[in-house]
């Protein structure tokens, strides 16, 4: 039988992405992550309940996401599940299950999330969608004609 270990999240963060170094040098960075589940209750009203996921970035990504990133900020998160067990200081044995991201989408604009102003989930990052100030750069002297 195959094996299929795939989870796609949309949601905030729910704190800041933290950077660090593995002994090797490999960058590592941990964010943590609502998503909100909608449901009626037995009264039939509608009751939001948010879940949480800790969620995990390796290499280029994880500095990427620690560099853009920041509480509130709105992401999409494609990855899969991870077990990891250990045994704490005191002597229990912990388990945690974990996001391990393959891809993260930042969804809406640096501003807008420091601000915590909604923004458009198709907007590009980086720009603002209430505002048309993107202006294409101007063309060069006797650059007339479109080259295809």
């Amino acid at each position: 039988m195959a094996s299929i270990n795939r989870v796609v999240l949309v949601g905030n963060l729910t704190r800041d992405p933290e950077l660090r170094q593995t002994p090797s040098g490999k960058s590592v960075c941990t964010m943590g992550l609502a998503v909100n589940d909608r449901y009626k209750n037995d009264a039939g009203e509608w009751v939001e309940k948010p879940n949480f996921f800790d969620i995990v970035a390796w290499g280029a990504q994880a500095e990427n996401c620690s560099r853009y990133l920041s509480k509130g900020r709105p992401v999409a998160v494609d990855g899969r599940l991870s077990f990891r067990s250990w045994e704490a200081q005191d002597g229990s044995k912990r388990s945690k299950v974990e996001v391990v991201a393959t891809s993260v989408q930042f969804l809406g604009s640096r501003d807008a999330a420091q601000a915590g102003t909604p923004v458009a989930a198709g907007a590009p990052s980086g720009l603002n969608p209430d505002t048309s100030d993107f202006e294409p750069p101007a063309a060069a002297e006797g650059d007339d004609e479109i080259p295809f």
